[in-house]
Protein backbone atom coordinates (compact mmCIF):
# COMPACT_ATOMS: atom_id res chain seq x y z
CA UNK A 1 0.00 0.00 0.00
CA UNK A 2 3.00 2.31 1.04
CA UNK A 3 4.41 1.50 -2.59
CA UNK A 4 1.69 2.30 -4.37
CA UNK A 5 1.31 6.15 -2.92
CA UNK A 6 4.75 6.43 -3.39
CA UNK A 7 4.45 5.71 -6.82
CA UNK A 8 0.98 7.45 -7.40
CA UNK A 9 3.20 11.01 -5.85
CA UNK A 10 5.63 10.44 -7.82
CA UNK A 11 3.76 10.09 -11.01
CA UNK A 12 1.81 13.17 -9.81
CA UNK A 13 4.68 15.50 -9.17
CA UNK A 14 5.97 14.35 -12.24
CA UNK A 15 2.60 15.81 -14.21
CA UNK A 16 2.52 19.01 -12.21
CA UNK A 17 6.68 19.47 -13.47
CA UNK A 18 6.63 18.46 -16.86
CA UNK A 19 4.53 21.43 -17.99
CA UNK A 20 7.50 23.95 -16.86
CA UNK A 21 10.05 21.69 -18.67
CA UNK A 22 8.16 22.27 -22.14
CA UNK A 23 10.43 25.73 -23.83
CA UNK A 24 8.59 25.21 -26.94
CA UNK A 25 6.24 28.25 -25.98
CA UNK A 26 9.86 30.65 -25.51
CA UNK A 27 10.15 32.68 -21.98
CA UNK A 28 7.48 34.23 -20.35
CA UNK A 29 5.68 37.47 -20.68
CA UNK A 30 6.86 40.25 -18.95
CA UNK A 31 5.35 43.33 -20.90
CA UNK A 32 1.61 41.71 -20.67
CA UNK A 33 -1.04 44.65 -20.76
CA UNK A 34 -4.44 43.79 -20.15
CA UNK A 35 -7.22 46.13 -21.47
CA UNK A 36 -11.04 46.00 -22.12
CA UNK A 37 -12.23 46.39 -25.75
CA UNK A 38 -13.80 49.23 -25.67
CA UNK A 39 -14.43 49.68 -29.58
CA UNK A 40 -17.59 48.38 -29.65
CA UNK A 41 -19.61 50.16 -27.00
CA UNK A 42 -20.41 53.18 -27.72
CA UNK A 43 -22.24 54.62 -24.91
CA UNK A 44 -23.86 53.33 -21.51
CA UNK A 45 -23.16 51.96 -18.02
CA UNK A 46 -20.65 48.85 -20.23
CA UNK A 47 -18.87 51.93 -21.89
CA UNK A 48 -18.37 53.62 -18.25
CA UNK A 49 -17.27 50.38 -16.52
CA UNK A 50 -14.51 49.64 -19.68
CA UNK A 51 -13.13 52.76 -19.41
CA UNK A 52 -12.56 52.43 -15.66
CA UNK A 53 -11.27 49.21 -15.87
CA UNK A 54 -8.60 50.84 -18.42
CA UNK A 55 -7.52 54.13 -16.78
CA UNK A 56 -8.74 53.82 -12.89
CA UNK A 57 -8.15 49.50 -11.77
CA UNK A 58 -8.89 50.97 -8.14
CA UNK A 59 -12.03 52.49 -8.49
CA UNK A 60 -13.34 49.51 -10.72
CA UNK A 61 -12.24 47.56 -7.91
CA UNK A 62 -14.20 49.41 -5.56
CA UNK A 63 -17.28 49.27 -7.78
CA UNK A 64 -17.36 45.51 -8.20
CA UNK A 65 -17.07 45.45 -4.53
CA UNK A 66 -19.90 47.34 -3.78
CA UNK A 67 -22.28 46.11 -6.59
CA UNK A 68 -21.52 42.48 -4.97
CA UNK A 69 -22.53 43.31 -2.09
CA UNK A 70 -25.99 44.99 -3.19
CA UNK A 71 -26.78 42.65 -5.83
CA UNK A 72 -26.30 39.66 -2.66
CA UNK A 73 -28.76 41.69 -0.39
CA UNK A 74 -31.04 42.01 -3.36
CA UNK A 75 -30.91 38.44 -3.95
CA UNK A 76 -31.51 37.42 -0.43
CA UNK A 77 -33.90 39.88 -0.13
CA UNK A 78 -35.68 38.08 -3.09
CA UNK A 79 -35.49 34.89 -1.93
CA UNK A 80 -36.74 35.76 1.54
CA UNK A 81 -39.74 36.80 -0.01
CA UNK A 82 -40.22 33.48 -2.18
CA UNK A 83 -39.32 31.12 0.65
CA UNK A 84 -41.98 33.26 2.91
CA UNK A 85 -44.89 32.50 -0.20
CA UNK A 86 -43.92 29.00 -0.12
CA UNK A 87 -44.61 28.71 3.48
CA UNK A 88 -41.35 28.05 4.75
CA UNK A 89 -40.80 30.58 7.56
CA UNK A 90 -36.85 31.05 8.51
CA UNK A 91 -37.80 33.91 10.96
CA UNK A 92 -39.16 32.01 13.46
CA UNK A 93 -36.80 28.81 12.88
CA UNK A 94 -35.55 28.23 16.19
CA UNK A 95 -31.41 27.55 16.47
CA UNK A 96 -30.13 24.86 18.76
CA UNK A 97 -26.56 25.16 19.61
CA UNK A 98 -24.77 22.00 20.69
Amino acid sequence: MRKASVCFAAAALVCLALPGLALAAGGSATELVVVADTRVLHSGIMKYFADLYNFNIWLFAVWATVLTAVYGCFLGVIMDLIMSRTGIDLHSRKIVEH
